[in-house]
């Protein structure tokens, strides 16, 4: 398989010379690969859409662009049906140990905020919106269909699914990255990058913040400078109400976004682990949130 991904890389129309490229470890919807070409360095993600998982090629390839224009990420160097090829960025690829830091932190609030207020300026074409109580309530019927090993729990989630969209609402509309993994933030020592567009999509603000939260395993007095350095403002107890309740559906949509990919996904990853990490996450959560 990577020797055919290697030759359909070589073969794109984008290269100066011959290019030689070479696997990065760590994707779990794609493959990357690095290239060398022109004295410059990129990045080549190859993937095709993701039904599964909401995943359109198309969008993430839009959401790219839009975010290289409002200089949160690399420029977009070439795109064409399952390959998207960036510029590469030298620098430190942040993990949840560096969350801990203060300092780091702050740095990543204004490009959280300008995802959410500049990119949909530079947008073109058709967008998509992601709304996670949607997007849980396919993957529950996925998971029916597919005979997942948790199907017997199903109902319990959805009934979560459903008790924490009525806790989240009314919400504001913002342009959402909604996948903010700690991994997708790099740092070159004077600037951090947002990168892997693939689940862009309108959204409340609340979940890019909830899932950063959890994903980076935030104590709570960074939640709360997080909370009131993102919104300005001290932060009232039916917002932090609201924002607990989309934190939790947002670990509940990785715990499900796992267990399809137990079923569906072709790429080498210990997804049972994984899944059991996020559940044990979101049973946590959730049991917090109805003492609240």
């Amino acid at each position: 398989m990577i020797d055919s991904m290697k030759s359909k890389i070589q073969n794109l129309p984008c290269w100066l010379g011959t290019v030689n490229p070479r696997p990065l470890e760590g994707g779990i919807t794609n493959f990357n690969f690095t290239v060398r070409d022109g004295g410059e360095t990129f990045l080549v993600r190859l993937g095709e859409d993701i039904v599964h998982h909401h995943i359109m090629r198309i969008n993430e390839r839009a959401a790219s662009r839009a975010a290289a224009k409002a200089g949160i990420a690399p420029e977009v160097f070439y795109a064409d049906e399952g390959a998207l090829i960036i510029r590469f960025i030298r620098g430190k690829t942040l993990d949840k140990t560096d969350f801990q830091d203060r300092e780091i932190l702050e740095r990543v609030i204004p490009v959280i905020k300008s995802c959410h207020s500049e990119v949909k300026k530079h947008l073109r074409g058709p967008a998509l919106a992601f709304w996670v109580f949607h997007v849980i309530r396919d993957y529950i019927q996925t998971l029916e269909e597919g005979d997942s090993r948790m199907r017997p729990e199903l109902p319990r989630f959805l009934a979560a699914a459903e008790t924490l969209e009525e806790a989240v609402t009314p919400i504001t509309l913002v342009f959402g990255h909604n996948d903010l993994l700690p991994q997708n933030f790099i740092d070159d020592g004077s600037k951090i990058w947002l990168v892997d567009w693939e689940y862009a999509g309108f959204n409340s603000p609340l979940f890019d913040l909830g899932g950063l939260s959890s994903n980076c395993e935030l104590s709570p007095e960074a939640e709360e400078m997080l909370l009131e350095h993102y919104f300005e403002t001290a932060i009232s107890d039916g917002l932090h109400r609201r924002y607990q309740a989309m934190k939790t559906a947002s670990m509940l949509r990785e715990t499900l976004w796992s267990l399809v990919s137990e079923i569906y996904s072709e790429i080498d990853f210990d997804y049972e682990s994984y899944s059991q990490s996020n559940l044990a996450a979101f049973e946590a959560l959730f049991e917090a949130f109805k003492q609240m």
